[in-house]
């Protein structure tokens, strides 16, 4: 398996340079053709209009989100003309209710998502079902970017989250383009659990599982000295110098499973590296 279609969405004029240069970068590391989709995003909520509200209101806002879209789409084409790769822009207009749904139907058919962080006090609402509808709906696997990254590449050092969780294991098959071109891969086990099948030997299979496709494999395994698993990720990741983290990304609702989990979103907050996530 290799990553031959990247996608990358913008929704905000702000985050679009940013985001086309990083998804620029991985395209071109991977050789890979390029799909941007520019979302000028309607924030009327259909469901709520006030009796007040008539149909001139309405249709100001959307055409301000057809502007939107159609400036942004036209500024992604003039940063990755002369780029060399192949690409493609597609601009649209949708409602804040179906951006998760329209961002699935583009992530079905792309191999890996380059999305901005979600999260963050200048961030719009919009983003985190961006990212949502790539990942849960959308099956794709998805790199969140950190704010201000250093540019996107084939990762040297990788850490993974493990704990055993088929969310997790998803993560680190998706990831096995990028696993098995990296100098080392660290799968990185907290607080392992005391009794199971693999208390004595923590990551063991894993590990087995990844060195029989050529990935170079340490297993860390680290005690819970800070009050969140995230905290202590983050930190090693710190340690090793990891320049890519894997994780699954975890619902944390059974019944709504778009809703990111605790560990997934202190990390999509706090995260100072490209984040892989998928589920």
């Amino acid at each position: 398996m290799s990553f031959k279609t990247i996608l990358a969405v913008v929704t905000d004029q702000a985050q679009l340079t940013e985001t086309v240069s990083q998804a620029t970068a991985m395209a071109s590391a991977l050789d890979a053709h390029l799909d941007m989709v520019c979302i000028g995003v309607d924030r009327t909520q259909t469901g709520y209009y006030y009796a007040g509200m008539n149909a001139a209101v309405l249709q100001e806002t959307l055409q301000h989100a057809r502007e939107e879209a159609s400036e942004m789409a036209a500024a992604a084409k003039k940063e990755l003309d002369g780029s060399g790769l192949r690409w493609g822009v597609t601009e649209a207009v949708c409602q804040l209710a179906d951006v998760a749904r329209f961002v699935a139907s583009h992530a079905r058919f792309a191999d890996l998502a380059v999305l901005p962080r979600p999260y963050g006090d200048d961030r719009g609402i919009e983003l985190e079902p961006v990212v949502e509808g790539a990942l849960f709906e959308g099956q794709s696997p998805v790199i969140v970017l950190p704010d201000n990254g250093p540019k996107l590449k084939l990762p040297e050092t990788i850490a993974i989250g493990w704990n055993e969780s088929a969310e997790a294991l998803r993560a680190v098959r998706s990831a096995l383009p990028l696993l098995t071109t990296a100098r080392s891969a660290h799968i990185v086990v907290i607080d392992p659990p005391k009794h199971g099948p693999t208390r004595s030997d923590p990551g063991g299979q894993l590990s087995q599982f990844l060195a029989r496709h050529g990935v170079k494999v340490e297993i860390d395994v680290l005690s819970k000295t800070m009050p969140r698993v995230s905290d202590v990720m983050r930190r090693h990741v710190t340690d090793i110098n990891a320049d890519l983290v894997v994780m699954g990304a975890y619902g944390h609702s059974r019944f709504r499973e778009a809703i990111l989990g605790g560990a997934t979103r202190n990390m999509l907050e706090t995260c100072e590296v490209p984040v892989f996530m998928a589920h």
